[in-house]
């Protein structure tokens, strides 16, 4: 009978045992009274940091809004002021043509007189 005691690795066996115990222990511990004061005010404190974050993404969300609306105002001004440089440069031009013309038929006048 002894030789049957011999073959159990108490070592194994006693930390079961103690597992067992503590884990017994651990669940009348998380299932009292002030753990769940604990756990109620770590979970009113999570709800009030979650609003406090919100604020703060609604906030960061109204000013993303308003630089892209400014952005986009600047992008139309300077569009309308390429427009303006552009058609008062095709004015340029033509103008630029037409003396070219008006000389080149001065020349070819002069050419023609002498």
């Amino acid at each position: 009978m002894l030789d049957c005691l011999k073959a159990i690795n108490w070592k194994k066996t006693g930390l079961f045992a103690a597992g067992v115990a503590f884990g017994t222990a651990g669940i009348k511990i998380l299932s009292s009274d002030d753990a769940k004061k604990v756990y109620s005010n770590c979970t009113a404190a999570v709800l009030r940091a979650k609003d406090c974050v919100m604020n703060v993404v609604s906030t960061v969300q109204e000013n993303a809004e308003d630089i892209y609306a400014e952005a986009v105002e600047i992008n139309e001004e300077r569009a309308a002021r390429k427009e303006c440089f552009e058609d008062e440069a095709d004015d340029d031009f033509e103008e630029v043509d037409e003396e070219v013309e008006s000389a080149e038929a001065d020349a070819e006048a002069a050419a023609e007189a002498e």
